[in-house]
């Protein structure tokens, strides 16, 4: 295929298992972990967990990924539009509140068609870094329920050099419209769970403080009433290590004063603990939950 599912508009050539895009990933999907995961927002993950399912390869490549492995490296296992639906439903099964799709987009013909193999009785997440095409969104529309974008910068200098997409500020305004009309305003279950809607998340940076006040005021002026995740979990590795203020912490004086501008204009939503800025929370991309193993005397099992 002639790949124009991210913003990048490649245009390349994708076999079922190769690509030379940026993303560098075939058209079958490529699994690096499906399991129970419990470090999302409290009306994501709840007491059981959100099915996260994350898939190689990325359209964005941030130098300050956490999931460079993946994202960047490619780690993972290749499999069917069949196997994908059973995921979600062994994730259903495991009794995960929601399948929550982390970074799909250049799979997003394969969810589809996963999807309509076996939609779950639970919310689907897109879980994503904001970076989106329209056309893709569109595709999406009725398959998912719950948007969770990421708005990482507001200026596009700043965009251009940590992610390689001048063009992020827009096309993250604009994606981020676009699934606020299909999901509509957020809706709750009696447990505090999010059933419905689309809730932004915000990752403070080191130094930049002032761009993220920019960000919640456009959040509050541009996309009213959308909840927003506010996140102090940034740590340096990668690439990041060796650019000069990208290789520290988020303080917490930093910390604190987007945390004041964001009460003080209104926004509602989550504040993330510091203690988040720890590797530790970032997931082993060891195949969990991808394979099926199948025993002649056993059944088959998940791996």
């Amino acid at each position: 295929m002639s790949c124009t599912l991210c913003p990048r508009n490649c245009r390349v050539e994708r076999g079922d298992t190769a690509g030379g895009g940026v993303c560098g990933m075939g058209t079958q999907p490529r699994v690096a972990r499906a399991a129970l995961h419990m470090w999302e927002e409290p009306c994501i993950s709840g007491t059981r967990g959100s099915g996260a399912v994350f898939f190689s390869g990325c359209g964005l490549r941030c130098v300050f990924c956490q999931n460079e492995a993946i994202s960047h490296g490619g780690t993972g296992e290749t499999v069917s539009v069949r196997r994908l639906a059973d995921i979600f439903r062994e994730l259903e099964d495991q009794g995960a509140h929601n399948i929550n799709l982390v970074t799909a987009a250049h799979f997003a013909p394969a969810v589809v068609g996963a999807l309509d193999l076996y939609r779950p009785r639970i919310p689907i997440v897109y879980n994503s870094s904001g970076y989106e095409s329209l056309a893709t969104l569109r595709m999406l529309e009725g398959y998912i329920d719950i948007y969770l974008p990421d708005f990482k910068y507001i200026d596009a200098a700043m965009a251009a050099m940590l992610s390689g997409a001048r063009d992020y500020p827009k096309v993250a305004l604009e994606a981020i419209r676009e699934m606020r009309r299909q999901t509509g305003p957020a809706v709750y279950d009696a447990d505090g769970l999010m059933r419905r809607g689309t809730q932004i998340r915000h990752l403070v940076l080191p130094g930049l403080t002032g761009d993220s006040m920019r960000i919640l005021t456009l959040i509050r002026d541009e996309l009213p009433e959308t909840p927003v995740s506010l996140m102090g979990q940034y740590t340096p590795c990668g690439r990041a290590l060796s650019i000069s203020g990208m290789d520290r912490k988020v303080t917490k004086k930093e910390y604190a004063r987007v945390l004041a501008h964001m009460e003080a204009i209104g926004l509602s939503g989550y504040r993330q603990e510091r203690s988040a800025a720890s590797g530790e929370f970032v997931p082993a991309f060891d195949g969990t939950g991808v394979r099926n193993i199948c025993h002649t005397d056993a059944g088959c099992v998940s791996q």
